[in-house]
């Protein structure tokens, strides 16, 4: 519901003004003549915003939290229940502040004659296009439920996988920052207090504890300014990421980089193929989802890819064919989706190369870490023989000279 702030003359030629709430200003003006005939002036009240009323944490939907909304809305609907009652009775069952509010807006938008899809981009405009897109295919044809259904499994799919990714990741980053800490530590304080006690005892230091040294008093000095360095570096870095040229250039480096290349491909290919899937089960035609899918692909150079493509579906290009055309998508991916539009299958097609994509992407994430953590493992312990080598080899000359 949106409030409004009205000036208006009541039967008897009386001004007044006032504050009501409906759908769109429309609504708005039905409301207020019931009353007053004569609107004068109508606007939207702006929402303010401060420290008090901001909302804390990510903007973002959490992915779990609206699998098991879309997962209750299916059950409900399929009872019977109506719309407007389903959309209350999971408000008051929620957890996650953000569903709560946009369902609890939602419904008294949908009891004055509002679209459910309408009512839920309106409230919420942090929702997922494919969840509003694929809610609106549903409300047209009717089938909302099995909308609902379909949406349950694609966000359940989506949550394991990234939280798989997640616990992989955890603790090789775990282990470097643990590693960077110490290193500062025994860099900034306990190799400036070696330097002294060597320096005491006198004679001619190697030139790897000089180099030890060096490096330890440039870092004691510099700290702030290093630190400044790294933090402007990244700032720099995060803005020419967000311009259109940075963007596209990084993304299109992070499919061709050894490794992770392959890695985010085979990431950005279940992605496609799994949201394609769930918006055609929807009742959406290919071209249209290609034009929702380009817009959730984490891969900006993936997503310009797929795109490209909504222009050639119009035209009366063949999905496959057009695939054929894209860079970066897998030959896999590509002959399987041409495989199931000539049969007829492509929904059922697409899922099954969407899961084939996931475990795969699984795999690779596996074995490149496997092989991580030994490197890591050989690089970390060679920055510790460095420091243990030069600590050690003047305390060597030290007894030789007595």
């Amino acid at each position: 519901m949106i409030t409004y702030h009205y000036r208006a003359m009541t039967a008897d030629g009386a001004k007044t003004r006032g504050v009501v709430q409906a759908v769109d200003e429309y609504a708005a003006v039905e409301k207020i003549k019931q009353t007053c005939p004569i609107v004068l002036q109508i606007k939207p009240v702006e929402e303010k915003k401060g420290l008090l009323t901001m909302e804390i944490g990510s903007k973002k939907i959490d992915t779990k939290a609206l699998s098991v909304m879309c997962s209750q809305f299916a059950i409900i609907l399929k009872s019977g229940v109506s719309i407007t009652a389903c959309m209350e009775m999971i408000a008051d069952q929620t957890q996650d502040k953000k569903l709560k509010k946009m369902l609890e807006k939602a419904a008294a938008d949908v009891q004055q004659g509002s679209g459910i899809a309408s009512s839920f981009q309106r409230n919420c405009k942090e929702l997922p296009v494919t969840f509003v897109e694929t809610i609106r295919a549903g409300e047209e044809s009717g089938t909302i439920d099995e909308s609902f259904a379909a949406l349950e499994k694609y966000y359940e799919k989506a949550y394991k996988t990234r939280q798989k990714v997640k616990q992989a990741m955890s603790y090789p980053i775990f282990v470097l920052c643990v590693a960077a800490v110490v290193l500062m530590i025994v860099m900034i304080k306990v190799v400036p207090t070696l330097a002294g006690t060597f320096s005491d005892l006198g004679g001619e230091m190697p030139a790897i504890t000089r180099g030890l040294i060096a490096t330890s008093n440039f870092l004691s000095k510099n700290i702030i300014l290093i630190i400044i360095a790294v933090l402007a570096l990244i700032m720099g870095f995060r803005f020419w990421v967000h311009t259109e040229k940075g963007r596209e250039k990084w993304s299109s480096f992070m499919l061709r980089i050894p490794v992770l290349g392959r890695i985010n491909k085979l990431n950005g290919s279940g992605q496609f193929a799994n949201t394609m899937a769930t918006l055609i089960r929807s009742g959406l035609t290919v071209g249209h989802a290609l034009e929702i899918t380009s817009q959730v692909m984490d891969n900006y150079t993936l997503g310009l890819e797929t795109s490209r493509m909504t222009g050639s579906i119009e035209e009366g290009k063949r999905l496959g064919d057009c695939m054929r055309e894209c860079k970066y998508f897998p030959k896999t991916l590509v002959e399987m989706c041409a495989l199931g539009e000539e049969t007829g299958e492509l929904e059922i097609t697409l899922e099954t190369t969407g899961t084939y994509f996931d475990n795969e992407a699984q795999h690779a994430t596996t074995k490149a870490l496997s092989k991580l953590e030994p490197t890591m493992l050989l690089f970390l312990t060679g920055i510790a023989g460095f420091i243990v080598i030069a600590i050690y080899l003047p305390m060597f000359t030290v007894y030789n000279l007595i």
